[in-house]
């Protein structure tokens, strides 16, 4: 996507957005005008994510003044305080006010349903779910508050939302609260301006499902399945995420959900 500078002057928050998803979000955000403050766990191998990210937007605005900046914050998102710390990072860094939110971090790790460990269920639900209530209202605080008041929340949920999956048993169902949890929070804040909407992702290669596409069988089949006749990359989140963010384009859109998985949920066949 050219630099058109959509979200110019904009002040963005992104969970998990050193790599995947968030990553090409954060990337896209910058190149079209938006200042970006990433949250991550700042774990060892966090490091050269982290270190890649920050070169790349620096380049983009070596290559574009116009583009914007990065900041980032390690913290938990499991823990209530980091969703507020990540709010605070932006707004005093970057001109006083919150524009958008990008609840994104997520675990996912296939497991049987019949020998499912506790520890796993909690770990999903908590990261995924609690994670993105968190965050949100943390935003959302924000964005009530300042003046004027609002702003755009982006849930990252899942086609797994809409789907079952047998080792995602544990999965699914924080995917598809994630979902709920926009059109909720679309319907309590839509007095202060704010507008809440879901990406739902279909297959997209990233380094949660690597592995698993990485069988060649398996990714042929997925890519049988899609009218697109690919899966999808990270980038092809980018753009969506951009026209859900940028008040002159979705401006009106609020408790929606956006697939983003070439055509995969429609095909039958």
């Amino acid at each position: 996507m050219p630099v058109s500078n959509l979200l110019s002057g904009k002040t963005a928050i992104i969970t998990g957005g050193t790599t995947g998803i968030g990553r090409a979000i954060a990337l896209e955000y910058i190149r079209q005008g938006a200042n970006v403050v990433v949250n991550h766990l700042d774990l060892p191998r966090d490091q050269a994510h982290l270190d890649s990210l920050v070169s790349e937007a620096a380049a983009l605005r070596s290559a574009d003044p116009s583009a914007g900046s990065l900041d980032h914050l390690p913290g938990d998102v499991t823990d209530p305080a980091t969703g507020a710390a990540l709010v605070e990072r932006a707004v005093a860094k970057f001109g006083g006010r919150l524009d958008v939110c990008v609840s994104n971090a997520g675990v996912c790790q296939f497991a049987e349903f019949l020998t499912l460990e506790p520890d796993l269920f909690s770990r999903t639900v908590r990261t995924n779910l609690d994670g993105a209530f968190y965050t949100v209202q943390a935003a959302a605080r924000q964005m009530a508050a300042q003046s004027p008041p609002g702003g755009s929340i982006i849930g990252i949920s899942s086609i797994s939302a809409l789907v079952g999956g047998g080792l995602q048993t544990h999965y699914t169902p924080t995917k598809a609260g994630v979902l709920s949890l926009m059109q909720s929070t679309a319907v309590a804040l839509g007095k202060h301006g704010i507008r809440c909407n879901a990406l739902l992702p279909g297959t997209i290669k990233t380094q949660l499902n690597d592995k698993d596409l990485d069988d060649d069988k398996k990714r042929e089949y997925m890519e049988g399945r899609i009218p697109l006749g690919r899966t999808g990359v990270t980038s092809d989140l980018a753009g969506p995420a951009v026209f859900l963010a940028c008040e002159e384009l979705s401006g009106y859109v609020t408790g929606a959900q956006l697939l983003v998985d070439g055509g995969l949920f429609v095909n039958l066949q």
